[in-house]
């Protein structure tokens, strides 16, 4: 049997796991909005594809709380805003799934997309994505950074378990 074929010691849909991977993800947010801070001059780019990752969050996270989309997906980024949405955004989730009934993550969330597409995605098929979404462009501000002569932080999941950072 390969390691591929080895069953994961926890059910990585489960509420627990989807709970820790929303909390990595603030970590490593947080970490690549301190080294856009400690920036003299954040790279521009950096800073809007940040604010996009955070602005996406709110989507997704109104999307499965059943909310209405108040935030445009690319909004004009300043540092401040990101700060503050950045501060808002795990006190948000907790809530959603201190409310969560684990027997819902199967249940279908129906949206349209920003090109105006209707989907149908279940909750923890959506938590997944925000984590895997949000991995992908923190990994292009990390370039960015790295191009303008800084140094990206260490954003890595089983980095962040490591440290205990969560």
């Amino acid at each position: 049997m390969s390691t591929m074929d080895t069953p994961p010691a926890t059910d990585p849909s489960s509420l627990s796991s989807l709970r820790r991977q929303i909390a990595y993800d603030h970590r490593a947010n947080q970490e690549i909005f301190a080294a856009l801070e400690a920036a003299a001059v954040p790279p521009p780019r950096a800073l809007t594809i940040f604010a996009h990752v955070l602005a996406c969050e709110w989507l997704w996270l109104e999307r499965v709380r059943r909310q209405r989309f108040k935030v445009a997906v690319w909004p004009e980024p300043s540092l401040e805003q990101c700060r503050d949405q950045l501060a808002d955004l795990p006190k948000a989730w907790d809530l959603f799934f201190d409310t969560l009934d684990p027997a819902t993550l199967g249940d279908p969330i129906n949206y349209t997309n920003s090109k105006g597409v209707p989907w149908s995605s279940t909750v923890a098929d959506i938590l997944q994505h925000i984590v895997l979404h949000s991995a992908y462009h923190r990994g292009q501000i990390a370039l960015l950074l790295r191009d303008a002569g800084g140094e990206p932080p260490q954003t890595d999941f089983i980095h962040c378990v490591r440290e205990g950072m969560i």
